[in-house]
């Protein structure tokens, strides 16, 4: 039977979908041979789905420049072309992520050129091949599941990032100890000292200047092909968990300002009153920055966290330099204050302390600027936002529309040239606005920073896994010339409608991707079980990880299905 034939023999075969829409199979007004096109007539009594087997199949010349092939048809079908996937409210569709608050040789014989691959199938009739698009297992309800805990539970007890946070409070315990028991007689007598030392650690994590130099010599001191997976995986895991060195010297530096303080009052007749108050409004001031930061507060007032982190921070610090100030010129010996020179300052420990503090607090704040963009908006679901000049691939940004107010991170797509983009999902009101309310100018840090999907250059082979507008922080990947070697799955509704065809050719055509790609339309092919797609791509192209950009719930999946099938995984932790 020819194609032609096949078409009208299965025009009217329905197919329905979880929620009672049929799906139709309709010849495709393009020269392809055939399209899904979803339909919104309900269906009152859905057939069962019919069993779905899968093999290679390959498609005509105007789906690929290459000899595309595809997962998947239907038993007794032959060939499907690509879905002409539409915006919709299928329940099935995987909601969009914002990322605020944030390698791959084919196992193929050389001779197999592999075209795009587009996932739909359920079953697998190859050994070794996992169902790439099995349906996923139905979800709970939100009352059963709130988004709140996955972020912080169902990460596990025992995390890297939890871990680092243990592990940097002992530490600090055990010095606390060892001066309050008098074994530590320089702790003892220098406790502001180790308070603002912890200080100084917590800005460097967060620093983006800092940690783009800490990521890019990760990468070339352990992007070489001789060095063991296992000891990549262990660094990617520790840069990616930083915030745990972050909160636990943050709560350390409050023990030992509380020690400094107890001594300080033990001592008040030698201390003036005015450095007594001045070290009890900084240690107020950093508790109420520690509690506008814990996960619960953070997640559901994040722009209250952001703003309360932010000056309780910077107001912290100016009574830090008074503190430091007064301390140095206050003569115990004669209960005054004497004339400071700079030959008693610089010899103070804690006079340097500031200034280290100072300047990486503020470093990013001298490249902020205002600048000119172009939001382009295709349907309701995302937006693209356009600057000026070319960005280094794996690299995000930062931008705001009120800089002292709050801050939004985004993954970065540019090809190195003279422009580059941002991928925002409409799921919040910042994103949203950019839709109903699109800017002309934006405030921008001028220092991109490096992020998880950066250290993907540290390995040889790796497997790419997104969701919806969580592609934006792949898409630079596809457009630049890497030491990876990459693959890509990436599962969204309304692919063409909502991002454009040009981001769908970029996936499609990438010179860096060789073919090594899935693309899986909801809106035509349902929920997919995006776990077992990420796994059955690392195991056909050989990846040593997997990194994915999705939703709390749809990472956690990813990294949880890739783990037990003992491939490495990493995706965005809730302080990302």
């Amino acid at each position: 039977m020819d194609c032609q034939d096949q078409a009208k023999a299965t025009r009217d075969t329905k197919f329905s979908s979880c929620r009672g829409v049929s799906f139709e199979l309709k010849p495709s007004p393009r020269s392809s041979s055939f399209t899904f096109e979803a339909t919104d007539r309900p269906v009152h009594q859905p057939p069962p789905p019919a069993p779905m087997v899968q093999r290679w199949i390959s498609l005509p010349r105007p789906f690929s420049s290459a000899s595309s092939r595809m997962h998947a048809a239907a038993r007794g079908s032959h060939a499907f072309g690509r879905p002409q996937s539409r915006p919709s409210s299928h329940f099935c569709d995987l909601d969009d992520e914002e990322t605020d608050d944030e390698s791959v040789s084919a196992v193929h014989a050389a001779d197999e050129e592999l075209g795009v691959v587009t996932a739909a199938g359920v079953a697998d009739d190859t050994p070794g091949k996992a169902a790439a698009g099995a349906r996923a297992p139905p979800k709970p309800a939100p009352s059963e599941r709130s988004r709140l805990g996955v972020i912080l539970l169902d990460q596990g007890l025992f995390t890297v990032y939890k871990r680092l946070f243990v592990l940097c409070v002992a530490l600090n315990m055990v010095g606390l100890v060892l001066a309050a028991t008098g074994h530590f007689p320089y702790a003892r007598e220098h406790a502001a000292v180790f308070a603002m030392g912890n200080i100084l650690a917590l800005t460097l994590c967060r620093s983006e200047a800092v940690l783009r130099v800490v990521f890019w010599l990760a990468v070339t001191l352990f992007g070489r092909p001789w060095v063991p997976v296992v000891v990549k995986t262990g660094v990617t895991a520790i840069l990616q968990s930083l915030g745990g060195v972050h909160s636990g010297c943050g709560v350390s530096s409050l023990a030992w300002l509380v020690y400094a303080l107890v001594q300080v009052l033990q001592h008040r007749d030698v201390t003036p009153g005015e450095v007594v108050g001045v070290a009890a409004a900084i240690l107020g001031l950093l508790a109420l920055s520690c509690m506008a930061a814990f996960p619960l507060v953070r997640h559901l007032h994040h722009n209250a966290f952001e703003r309360t982190h932010r000056f309780a921070g910077w107001s912290a610090l100016a009574l830090l330099w008074v503190f430091v100030v007064l301390s140095a010129g206050y003569d115990p010996a004669t209960a005054s204050y004497h004339r400071l020179t700079g030959s008693v300052l610089v010899k103070r420990q804690d006079l340097w302390l500031a200034a280290a503090i100072t300047f990486f607090t503020f470093l990013p704040w001298l490249t902020v600027r205002r600048v000119p963009v172009k939001v382009t908006a295709r349907s309701s679901h995302a937006s693209v936002i356009t600057f000026q000049g070319g960005v280094k691939g794996g690299l995000l940004g930062r931008i705001s529309r009120s800089p002292l107010s709050e801050w939004h991170a985004f993954g970065i797509i540019s090809d190195n040239g003279d422009t580059h983009a941002i991928l925002a999902g409409a799921v919040g009101d910042f994103t949203r606005a950019l839709i109903s309310d699109p800017p002309t100018h934006l405030w921008v840090r001028g220092v991109h920073f490096a992020g998880l999907p950066y250290l993907l250059n540290m390995y040889q082979r790796a497997t790419m896994v997104a969701t919806s507008s969580g592609i934006c922080v792949f898409m630079s990947f596809l457009m630049q010339p890497g030491p990876a070697e990459l693959s890509l799955v990436w599962v969204a509704k309304g692919i063409e409608a909502n991002y454009g065809e040009e981001m769908k050719a970029a996936a499609y055509s990438s010179e860096r991707l060789r073919g090594r790609v899935i693309v899986h339309g909801t809106v035509v092919m349902g929920r997919p079980n995006v776990a077992a797609l990420a796994v059955d791509a690392a195991r056909r192209w050989g990846s040593e990880v997997v990194v994915v950009r999705s939703n709390p719930d749809g990472s956690r999946d990813v990294v949880t299905g890739c783990n037990e099938a003992g491939i490495p995984a990493f995706g965005p932790i809730w302080d990302s």
